[in-house]
Parts: structure tokens; sequence; C-alpha cells
């Protein structure tokens, strides 16, 4: 019997198992036909015994230890043994016994036809496949875990369950994909994991899961086996409404966006740097107060998991596990099952663009560069220390595409906010002379970057009707929303980084000057259609000695206030959808820091107290009136009354819905000097009433405002650029709201 098993065993494959090299061990351990009979194999260094038993235990049969570093093996007459029904058990020189099915007599899980979508980058469920699965196969519970690394020599799985040893669970690896793969019995939910993986140099790496669903809690950057497969939902209606609601519906819906990092909302403790509340927490602390301040969406920045707080989730290195800072895969489940149930959309910072250098993350992942580009200069981004993914290697295109689907598959996200845009459009991006490479064509444009974003705009579309991504393009793209058919890169909406960055340089400005700068307040009109625009202050404006929103104003406390209110109530007028981050709806007076949260105890101050019973009293008005987003793409939707007098600091424009009536009119006072019995145009022969003013003393003012009894009955007589006009006291600093039917 020895003859016959030394015969079968290829003894190329044994040195390489023992010297640690094997990538293909089930070829030579497990359970194998051999002529009429069968030989099965073993490698467990450090034991004293191996034998094998019927899962029933009826029969223990000892395996032949065929060599010191603990290799074993039996050979038997006849097929005794099917598949994996049988249990090999070890005994160790400590006297510890362990049982377990042989991980080596399972049948792989990744096909061929899974090989040939990666390779094509289309194998949009590759989720399923690769990270760490907990299932039963056979009635074996264990877990399978497959992993994407073409140029290592060997891989392995490490962790708690092993005593991280790589020679125990060396992988297999699947034809020429690149692809190992490896179902370990008995690691469940819980277990902690990595890969060892031994580079083609002889270098030993222990790597992150890519695709590992929940990671250990910083500074640990192990991953946790868990099962994503049974999350509990109860937003059935939500879903199925959201799949009936195609792009043209989308863009006439309000989206009022609450910007929010999680961790610094609120903090237990603010002495720890662990002081978090839960994601089930949150959900209820700020499910209540997203209603309550009529909010429609709230987007949260960084959740895929990322080490490094400063970086605010914008470095990620597992980019399928939601961060472990706040609780579980389950726990964020419920935070988004939870948000639905109140009528929240949930958007998702996302981020494509680049990834750190941390070394247990996705850099040189195999020893060699895989997910980003072997070139320096189209794979490295100089000025933020980060790697740029490959875009022309398919695998990697499957990688982002997967990822963008997986959390509104699994997670059931809404939409996804796409980070730093421009920085994947331009191949010159944040790069001098020398440092890029220009594509086949001879232009700075990305190609590849392009198709992978029209594709993942198309491939959303088309698998979940209704949600949407979202583009951060800080330069002037042509067609960042237009269909990909149509040339564009189709997304849904695009960040207006334009007006932001015009309107706020205006609003900084003493109201003096603002005459010699009505430009940068009017100027975004001129291209306000061009795009499917969101109007943005997001939390980029108020960190790195940018200052809050307050203190952006000019002026005194008094007047910063009215400055800020007046400058809400602009963006909230302007067509566009609109983002606030957390802390500027309550004037929020220091800048924004991750490590700390925000200043609640303001409320107590009735100036910052008015201010954000101010934010909600807007934000309740835009989404009660259809005339303030419903037209938001449409020039019939907005019209400029008065506009030319900069010397005044008065502009006026009115809003249109899908009817005649509650149409609205904003009159924008910038200067602080009050207009009494001030005449301005109006677009019809009608009665006017005011709904909202900025200077009413319940928001900070100083109740100069009309009050909403008063009505304003308008004249045959011409103003500005209207046939009639309202002859009305316009507060100073202030913004004036009417409501009106229209009338020919």
């Amino acid at each position: 019997m020895r003859d016959k098993l030394e015969n079968w065993i290829n003894w190329i494959l044994y040195d390489e198992l023992i010297d640690g090299k094997i990538n293909a061990p089930k070829y030579l351990l497990g359970n194998h036909d051999y002529g009429d009979g069968q030989v099965i194999t073993c490698f467990k260094p450090h034991s004293q015994s191996v034998s094998i038993k019927t899962p029933s235990g009826k029969k223990v049969v000892p395996l032949e230890k065929i060599s010191e570093e603990g290799f074993y093996g039996a050979y038997f007459s006849k097929k005794k043994y099917n598949g994996n029904n049988y249990r090999l058990v070890t005994e160790y020189y400590d006297g510890t016994t362990v049982e377990s099915a042989d991980c080596y007599s399972f049948d792989g899980l990744f096909t061929d036809y899974d090989a040939y979508l990666f390779a094509e980058g289309k194998n949009y469920d590759i989720y399923n496949k690769m990270g760490a699965h907990p299932m039963t196969i056979n009635g074996v519970k264990g877990t399978y875990f497959a992993v994407w690394a073409p140029d290592a020599r060997r891989v392995s799985v490490v962790g708690d369950f092993n005593m991280w040893d790589g020679a125990l669970n060396p992988m297999q690896i699947h034809s020429a994909s690149g692809v190992y793969e490896l179902f370990i019995p008995d690691v469940l939910p819980g277990a902690v994991y990595k890969f060892q993986i031994l580079t083609r140099y002889g270098d030993i790496l222990y790597k992150a899961d890519p695709y590992g669903n929940q990671d250990q809690m910083r500074p640990d950057n192990a991953n946790i086996v868990v099962d994503i497969g049974d999350l509990k939902w109860t937003d059935d209606a939500w879903i199925a409404n959201r799949k009936k609601t195609d792009r043209v519906t989308r863009l006439k819906k309000p989206m009022s966006i609450y910007e929010c990092h999680l961790g610094s909302w609120k903090k237990k403790d603010e002495d720890s740097d662990f002081g978090f509340y839960n994601y089930r927490e949150y959900a209820k602390q700020i499910g209540k107060y997203l209603v309550d301040m009529g909010y429609t969406h709230i987007e949260l920045m960084g959740i895929a998991e990322y080490p490094f707080d400063g970086s605010w989730g914008y470095q990620v290195t597992n980019y399928y596990a939601p961060t472990s800072r706040y609780g579980t895969p389950e726990d964020f489940a419920y935070f988004i099952d939870y948000m639905h149930s109140l009528g929240i959309g949930v958007i998702l910072d996302w981020v494509p663009a680049h990834f750190p250098r941390d070394a247990h993350g996705l850099g040189r992942f195999d020893g060699m560069p895989l997910y980003e580009n072997a070139d320096p200069r189209k794979g490295e981004h100089p000025d933020w220390g980060t790697y740029i993914f490959d875009y022309g290697r398919n695998e990697v295109v499957n990688f982002l595409t997967s990822n963008a689907l997986f959390w509104v598959e699994k997670y059931h996200i809404d939409g996804l906010r796409v980070d730093a845009v421009a920085s994947m459009l331009y191949l010159d991006y944040g790069k001098r002379d020398g440092e890029w490479v220009a594509n086949k064509n001879g232009g700075k444009e990305n190609l590849e970057a392009i198709a992978l974003l029209q594709n993942i705009n198309e491939v959303m579309e088309e698998r979940n009707p209704g949600a949407y991504l979202i583009a951060e393009e800080s330069t002037a793209w042509p067609g960042v929303t237009a269909p990909a058919d149509m040339d564009g890169l189709g997304f849904l909406f695009k960040w207006n980084m334009g007006w932001m960055n015009d309107f706020l340089e205006y609003m900084k400005l003493d109201p003096y000057f603002r005459k010699f700068n009505h430009n940068k307040l009017t100027f975004s009109l001129s291209y306000t259609y061009a795009e499917n625009y969101i109007l943005v202050i997001s939390h980029d404006e108020v960190v790195h000695l940018k200052c809050s929103m307050l203190n952006k104003m000019p002026g005194l406390e008094f007047d910063k206030f009215a400055n800020l209110r007046i400058a809400y109530g602009f963006m909230l007028g302007h067509p566009g959808k609109k983002l606030l981050f957390m802390g500027q709806d309550f004037a929020q007076v220091r800048e924004w820091s991750e490590a700390r949260s925000l200043d609640w105890y303001l409320l107590d101050n009735p100036l910052h107290k008015g201010m954000q019973e101010y934010v909600k009293a807007l934000n309740h008005l835009y989404t009660k009136y259809d005339a303030m987003y419903f037209n938001d793409n449409d020039v019939m939707g907005f019209e400029w009354t008065k506009v030319d007098d900069a010397d005044s600091g008065i502009v006026a424009f009115v809003r249109r819905g899908k009817t005649t009536k509650d149409q609205i009119m904003f009159i924008c006072n910038f200067v602080p000097v009050e207009r009494k019995e001030y005449k301005i145009g109006v677009p019809c022969l009608t009665t006017y009433k005011e709904i909202l003013s900025s200077d009413d003393k319940k928001y900070g003012g100083l109740g100069r405002n009309l009050g909403p009894k008063k009505a304003i009955k308008a004249q045959k007589e011409s103003a500005d650029r209207m046939k009639y006009s309202v002859t009305i006291d316009v507060p100073p600093l202030s913004v004036t709201v009417l409501k009106y039917d229209y009338k020919e």
C-alpha cells in the first residue's frame, strides 16, 4: 500500500508544499481516485498523528505519516470515502485533538464562467464569490474564501482559527484567472482572518481581504467573517417605489440633503477615540433630527472601511465593508432601513478615484501593481500620496463596478456621490509636465476612466432603476449628467462647484463691495441648465482654515447671522437640489473637526436657535411648494424679475411649479440698508402673501418683515423688467419670500 501511495504522490508538489510555495494544493491534498481505489492525504505540521473517520464516527482509520514535516496519507484499494464524507482527527504533541472535515476534499465554487466574466470586467455579482462567505456544503458548516492575486506565488488563508500559520491553509488557484479559493470547514462568523501572500520575489505579505464585509476596529486591520446574506429589511415598499422612479421623475422631486459625518455628529465620550454611538443609536437620533428639520436625504461621508480618522473616509482600504467604528454590517443595515421607514433617502460617498498605500490594503496587493497602474505616471497621485486605480484592467473595472452595485443591492443605498471625479477624468490632474502620459489620441482625457463611469451609470440604471450616482466634478467637463448613450458620463446629478465658489466669495465681501462683484451672484444662472445640479455647501468649505459658514460672513455678530440667513435663503430659491453640511444649519462657530462632536450647546443661544428654526422653515417651505423643485431643469421654472441694479444690492426672482397655483417670489437684499416703500416688479396682477422672512424675530431678526397676514396687491405700474409692481418695505440683509397664484 505504501508503494501505491508513493507512486501517486507528485513529489514536485510535495516539495512546494513543504517549502510553502504550493498554489495548487488540491492536486496533492484531499481525496483522489487512483485506479480502482483512492488516496487521501493531508498536511498537519507539528502533529503527532492523523486519522480519518466517517461523519458518524463508526470507524477510525489512521493515516500513515509520510514525513516528519506533517504530511500524511493512505491508499485504499476500494473507494470507501466519497467526496468529503470523512473527517480528519489530528492529535498534537501537547495532547490537543482537533477534528474537522478536510478542506481539500471540497470542490471549488469559482467557475470557468465566473472567470470569463471577471476577465471581461462584467461579473457584476462578483462580490457573491470573492471575499469570505459562510455557508454549509454537504452538511458541513464553514467559510468559502476567494481572492484575486494573479502574481502571487502562493496565497493562504490565515486567522485566529489556524494560529495565523500560512502553511495550514494554502489556497487553490483557479486555472489562469489568478483567483485563489478554498472552503475551510468550521470557520464560522466572527472568525478573524487575512490573506498571507508569498510574492514572486519571496516576500511574505499579510493583506486584508479586498472583498471582505467586516473589519476589525482600528488600529487592527484584519477582516472578520460575517454573513450579510440575511440582513433584515422592512423597506420593501420603499424599494418598490424607488424602482418606479425613472430619471425624469427623480429630477422633479425635492432633494434637501443633510451631509453628515457620523462619528462627529455626536460622540458618547468626547475624551475617547472610541467613544462613538452605534449605527442603531445614530439612526434614532439623526432620523428624528432629519424629519423635524425637513431634510429629504442624508449623505454619509466615508462609510467604507478606512484606517485613519483624519481621512474622513476618503482613504479607503476595504471597499466592501462598512466601517466598524459604529458597529456591525447588521447595525449599518438597520440604519438604512430606519431612514427609509422615515421617508429619508440615503446617499453614500464613494471613492473610486484613488486608494491609500497602507501595507494591508490594495497597494501592491500580490507583490506587484495589481489594482493600481504599474506606471507611476498613471498609477500615483503625487500630491495626495495615493495610488490611482488601473481603469484599463478589466478585473479592476469589475471590482469598482461591482462595488457600486454592492452598496445599492446589498445595503439598499439610494444614491452614490462619487468623490473627486475630475481627478479620474484628467490624466494630468495635480501633475506637472513629465508626471503624466497622454492618451492614445495625444490628449489628457482618461479614456478608460470615462468608459468606467459611463458603464457604471448604465449598469446601475439597468439593474437598479431609481438608484443614481452624483458626480463631485469641479471642472466644466461637458455632459456629466447627459446619458452615456449620448456621449455623456451618465450621472444623474452633479455638484455645482462653480456656484458654490462664486457665491461664497460674494457673501464673504463687505456689503459695500458686493455691487462691484454682482456677477458672482448672478453668473450661475447662465449655465444652470447645462447639467442637473445640486447646490452644495459641503464639509470641504468649513475645514482647513476656511472658517465655518458663520465666520465667513462679514460684520459683527448680528450682521453675520443676517448675512448667513440671506445666504441660505438665496440658496433655497436658486434652481438645483440642495445640500448643507451638518452644523451649518445652526451656525456652528468653529470649523468642523472629525475628532469632536458638533457644538450642540450653541442652541442655548437664541441667535443659533433662531438660525436652526430658519433652516427648518426653509426646508419645509421647499418640500411644501413644488415651485421650489419641480422645474429645476426647465427654463420655465425660474425668472429674474430684478437683477440689473447692482447698486441697490437687491435681486428678485420667481420660481414656478407644475401649475399656476402657489408660485413663489424671492426678494433678496444683500446690503444693510432698509428700503422703505420700495417698488419692485412682479410677474402678474394678483395678490402676494409673505410666507417667510429672514428678518422675522423668531429667526433672530428684528421683525421688520411684512407679516404673514398682510396681503400685497400688485399695481398696474411697471418696474424693473415687469409690467406690474408691488410696493413693500424690504428689511436690510434679508430674504422675503412671497406666494401667489399666477393670473394672466
